[in-house]
């Protein structure tokens, strides 16, 4: 065989992965699972989007949009933001795109060169900096934890930022932490990116699932800012595929061409069904399920360091718990493997998210019913003591 490019050396898989894989397999044997470690909502997609969805199928929507994406759901994108954040958005910013990964890696090649550096927090989402490596540039990830509340700081950004740094990248709320940047700590982050000629990116997909309050969207800083965005998580919409960005409107058109020459366009019956997932209608169903998650995070955080797990910073966003496990063990994937093998609860090691605490951390997705959570609660507590 050929050699394969070297980028794949660089490249790691999930560890998640393994983990579900595994549970998958013991479940096939007659085990009982509990699955905390997908980040994946375990509600199906709210009936007026599916149904939008059939319509589509029905009336024949089933060829190519623009590959910036159709008309209609760009325009609708753009009142959400107007509606929602109080920001006036053209839809010619808009760019529907085939779930956020697919956004995200548009944005890389288009703003990065090889050897161009991006500044990311760690621990972060693994994908983020393997975007970057696809496209020759380099992530430079930063330790951060409960000090900046597992944020990157402007301090932090300003020391970090070297002669080749061209970016930051931003999660708001993070995986795995759940932490939210606020509004004062992201303005002064982009006026450092902006200080030093850079670009400024923020991935927002767990965005409408901060619990506590709201925070602006990052599309209200400026027309310098490349947000991210998804209808996965809060939209519910995961095996759909379809995100979008918000661009600076001297990038739209680099956009276009990428997005014409790497996948033509978005799935053509999801943008449809989008469409509903933004009628008022639907939106109060997707409260009610957000409510759902907010009260099991309020119910399994409290549970968690009662049993020992150390979480300092409550998590203000999205669905998940990072946990220091060192406790218990310092090594985060002996710890998940054993407490999948003998008690059945799957939770996904740190190290699937940095290097700078992964090994004495894990991460726990509240993505199953409260029952379930008590039950995962119940089995980790008979195993620790």
């Amino acid at each position: 065989m050929p050699e394969l490019a070297h980028r794949l050396d660089d490249i790691e898989p999930f560890r998640v992965m393994a983990i579900l894989a595994r549970a998958r397999a013991l479940e096939a044997e007659g085990r009982d699972i509990i699955h905390l470690e997908v980040g994946e909502p375990d509600f199906a997609t709210p009936a007026p989007i599916v149904e939008a969805g059939i319509a589509a199928l029905r009336a024949g929507h089933t060829h190519y949009t623009p590959a910036l994406g159709l008309p209609a759901l760009r325009q609708a994108i753009a009142r959400y933001y107007g509606e929602r954040y109080g920001v006036d958005l053209r839809a010619g910013r808009i760019a529907v795109t085939p779930g956020a990964s697919g956004g995200l890696l548009l944005a890389m090649a288009a703003l990065f060169d090889p050897d161009d550096e991006v500044l990311l927090a760690d621990p972060g989402y693994p994908c983020n900096r393997h975007f970057a490596r696809v496209v020759e540039a380099k992530a430079k990830a930063i330790a951060v934890g409960p000090d900046t509340g597992y944020q990157l700081t402007a301090e932090r950004v300003a020391e970090h930022w070297g002669p080749h740094t061209r970016g930051v990248l931003l999660a708001n709320p993070a995986n795995p932490t759940g932490s939210v940047l606020k509004a004062d700590a992201l303005r002064a982050i982009h006026a450092v990116v902006r200080a030093k000629g850079g670009w400024l990116l923020v991935d927002e997909i767990y965005h409408e699932l901060i619990y506590e309050g709201g925070e602006p969207s990052a599309a209200g800083l400026g027309d310098d800012v490349v947000v991210i965005n998804s209808f996965s998580k809060y939209f519910l919409m995961t095996g759909w595929r379809l995100g979008w960005l918000v661009l600076p409107e001297a990038l739209v058109p680099a956009i276009d061409k990428l997005a014409q020459n790497l996948f033509l366009a978005a799935p053509t019956v999801a943008q449809h069904a989008a469409l509903a997932a933004l009628l008022p209608a639907t939106r109060s169903l997707l409260e009610a399920r957000k409510a759902e998650l907010k009260e099991r995070r309020d119910y399994l955080l409290p549970e968690l360091q009662r049993l020992g797990f150390v979480i300092p910073t409550q998590p203000a966003g999205a669905f998940y718990i990072y946990a220091d496990c060192r406790r218990f063990d310092d090594d985060s994937e002996r710890f998940a493997e054993r407490l999948l093998l003998e008690t059945g609860v799957a939770i996904t090691p740190g190290t699937d998210f940095g290097e700078s605490a992964g090994q004495g951390h894990v991460r726990f997705a509240y993505t199953a019913q409260l029952p379930r959570l008590r039950q995962a609660v119940a089995r980790m507590e008979a195993w620790l003591r």
